[in-house]
């Protein structure tokens, strides 16, 4: 997979049989905040929100950044990944949540 990171948009995003997936993400209090996961249904269950995800968080790490989650999808990553060390954010509203 080929993700691109937009660092003016805020996103990392890679394009799948003509379909654009994606993480939208804020930084503060020293961290990167996974705000919004959105993969097309069309390209869905092939594991690329995990690898937003993952690539997102490592870039994080090689940053020196907190891995946060507001998302729900990511919220879930980062609990699967306790390795990351990441913080659930206070914006978190709950499963089936972003903050967008």
């Amino acid at each position: 997979m080929d993700i691109q990171h937009d660092e003016a948009k805020k996103k990392f995003r890679v394009e799948v049989d003509g379909y654009t997936a994606y993480v939208a993400y804020d930084i503060h209090d020293g961290g990167l905040d996974i705000r919004h996961t959105i993969v097309p249904e069309e390209i869905g269950g092939r594991g690329i929100a995990s690898a937003l995800v993952k690539t997102a968080y490592d870039y994080v790490a090689c940053h020196g950044l907190k891995p946060i989650a507001t998302c729900s999808y990511a919220v879930t990553w980062l609990k699967r990944h306790p390795e990351y060390e990441g913080d659930i954010s206070s914006d978190y509203g709950g499963d089936g949540t972003c903050a967008l």
